[in-house]
Order: C-alpha cells, then structure tokens, then sequence
C-alpha cells in the first residue's frame, strides 16, 4: 500500500506572521510534522505544499519533498481539499504515481507522538473504514445561544451528569486526518465513506493559532522531550558517541603548517565524568584517524575507536567487550555514516544539528546542537533516568 503525507505549510499565516516557519524551541514549526511524518514506518512519502520559497528551503532541509502550489490554492480561503487534489493532479501527470492512501497533517500541531501517525493508519484499517480524523475526548458541557436564549447544548443543566455518568463527545484536533485517494476523488472531501476516528490525548492535541499558543508550547516541549527521553533512557548501560560534530560542532581549524584543531564544550567532559562515576562506560567511535580524537578521549579518560570505517562492527565489538547487549547501548551520532549504529542499538540518539535522515531515524533528538552541549545533555538525562521515581 502506498501512502503519502502531505503537510499544507503557506506563507501568508495572518494570525502568527511566518508561521509556519517561525523558530518553536529552537526548530522550525513546520519541522516537527516532517520529521513525524519520515518516521513513521508506513509512510512512503512526504511532500510539503507550499508556495513560499522559503517554506519549500526549510522543508527540503528537513527531508521532505516539495510540490511548489499556485498562488489561488494559498489564499485564505482555499481549502485543504484543493491542496490535496493539486498534489495528486500533479503527481500522477509528472510521474504516473498514485497512492493509495493520502495522511493530512497540519503543521499546526507538532505535539504528536512518534507512533500517531502509525497508528491513525492501522486504526483505520482495522476499522475498515474509508477516511479517519484524530480527536481528543470531551466531557465538557457547552452552553449556545439560540434566539436569544442561553441554552445548555449538549446536556440539561437541570439534571446535571457525573463526569463519569456524561457521555464523551470527540472534537477534531486537527492533527491527523487519513483518506483513501478514491474517497478523496469522489468526495473532494478529507473525510467521506465510512468515518473512523484516532483519539489522542488533549495534551498531543494542541495547535498553534496565536502567539500565545506559541509562548505555551515554548515551555511545554522542552519539559516533554525529557520527559519521553528519560523514559526511553532507562536501563541504558553503555553510552557510544560519535565525534565530529558530536564532541565537537563539526568545524576543523587548520593551520598553515595542517595542524588541525576543535573546539569542544567543557560540559561536555563533565557529564562523561559523571557518567563514569555512576559505573555506565562511555565510547567514543570516529571515522577520522586524527591525533586530536585521541587526545580529547585520553583527557576524558575514555576510550576511542578511529579510523572505523565500518562504524556498526566496532560498535558491536565494543558492545561485546563491556558484555552489554546492544539493546542497553545508547547511539549519539550527527551523520548519516551514524545511521546503521543509531538503528542498531536500544536508544539512537541525535543531535540538534544532525542530518534530517538521521533526525528522522532517531529516538530522542537532543536539544542542544554538536559540541555545543548534546553530550552533557544526553549524559544529564542518563542520570535523570536512574534516579527512584517519588514514592519508590
């Protein structure tokens, strides 16, 4: 079954100017729902429609493709639907492709977990049903007016329910609506045939419209990404890095006799000591042979591995060696030459500034960029992980 993505992104947002790309916690907004998207497994394609050059740059960036749309379909008032039919349109009169299944998802919401995507499209499956759209459940009770009268909408403030008595309603978050292609052609509607729904939790269903909605998900995302890293953390019992551009924010200095020099972050070195104290080994593996790698590993006092040119058989020999299985090894690499160590091991880890192919394949993207941090930051979590829970 082929099954493309598609991520609507305009650059004439009125409520947030530049929303689409506007930095949230450091990263483009319209990044997150990129990155969701090559992640999931039964995703074969995720293209960005926009017709803002800078829009189609970030989105490329981040590994998406781009189908440039015409001024008409990024107005306000054009609809979802037509984006969707252009790509199709297009794609099936370049390239002769059409997939089977179209997921919408709106760069608006970025809070989605790894596996929502996923599992939208199994739930819809499962369901056999034609078209599905993500909610979050409510047990609100609303009030309208109506001829002038306030009225209780959805229950009767006479006999007011339990919370556990009032039936739930579903409010559409937004996030994730899956449609087979002939639904679609059929209907000119996201949603017809026989609709399913995917419930997410409130928390994941939050969209950005305001700048205020931004101010909130500004304190928001740093406090989840940790809290999902340190669950993923747990039972990590060797820690692997990568150097360039890991230890180090992958710039070389050379003099004009080809010495070569870095520059590291000292926090860096005190989390690896912090790490070693609490008895969970650190090695670093490089592709370079470069006496600078062998130096920096000696001052942290860890051991290094250059000149592999096969990455993933180091790591495993180094795995062997600390007899730890690779499922307790966690993976820090910035390049794509990382990718087999970081889908090998329990937890792949990158850093900010990695290549979207290997954000895409990551299990926890650090915060900080390349020798700016990332190393402390993953050691901190590490740590964070291993520490009773309240009550234990």
């Amino acid at each position: 079954m082929r099954i493309c993505a598609i991520i609507p992104a305009r650059g004439g947002s009125k409520g947030v100017p530049r929303k689409n790309i506007r930095l949230l916690a450091g990263k483009p907004l319209v990044a997150y729902t990129i990155e969701q998207a090559l992640q999931a497994r039964q995703v074969s394609r995720t293209i960005v429609s926009t017709e803002d050059a800078e829009i189609a740059k970030v989105a490329r960036q981040y590994g998406a493709e781009v189908v440039m749309r015409p001024p008409e379909l990024a107005t306000d008032t054009a609809s979802a639907e037509s984006v969707l039919l252009h790509v199709l349109s297009l794609l099936e009169q370049t390239e002769g492709y059409l997939p089977s299944m179209l997921v919408l998802l709106q760069p608006t919401s970025p809070l989605r977990k790894p596996d929502d995507i996923d599992n939208a499209i199994d739930t819809l499956n499962a369901a056999g049903a034609d078209s599905l759209f993500s909610c979050c459940r409510s047990y609100n009770f609303y009030w309208r007016w109506e001829d002038g009268q306030l009225i209780s909408a959805n229950y009767d403030y006479r006999d007011r329910p339990r919370r556990q008595d009032f039936t739930p309603e579903y409010i559409e978050n937004g996030s994730i609506y899956v449609t087979k292609t002939e639904i679609l052609k059929q209907h000119e509607n996201r949603l017809g045939g026989r609709i399913s729904l995917y419930e997410m939790d409130p928390l994941d269903s939050l969209q950005i419209d305001t700048e205020e909605d931004f101010l909130l998900l500004e304190q928001l995302l740093p406090l989840r990404h940790q809290r999902q890293a340190i669950e993923k953390l747990k039972g990590v019992e060797l820690l692997v890095l990568d150097f360039d551009g890991v230890l180090t924010d992958n710039h070389v200095l050379v003099s004009q006799d080809g010495k070569e020099s870095i520059v590291c972050h000292r926090g860096d070195g005190l989390g690896i000591e912090r790490l070693r104290q609490e008895g969970i080994p650190v090695v670093v593996i490089s592709k370079e042979a470069n006496p600078v790698v062998s130096a920096r590993c000696h001052k942290l006092g860890i051991p290094c591995f250059q000149n592999a040119a096969d990455k993933l058989s180091v790591l495993k020999q180094a795995a062997k060696a600390h007899n730890v299985d690779l499922d307790k090894v966690a993976y820090v690499g910035n390049d794509v030459n990382d990718i087999a160590c970081i889908g090998a091991v329990g937890v792949g880890v990158a850093v900010a500034d990695a290549h979207p192919m290997v954000i895409a394949v990551a299990d926890i993207v650090m915060q900080a960029a390349g020798g700016s941090g990332a190393v402390r930051e993953i050691c901190d979590l590490i740590l964070e992980s291993r520490r009773p829970n309240e009550g234990e």
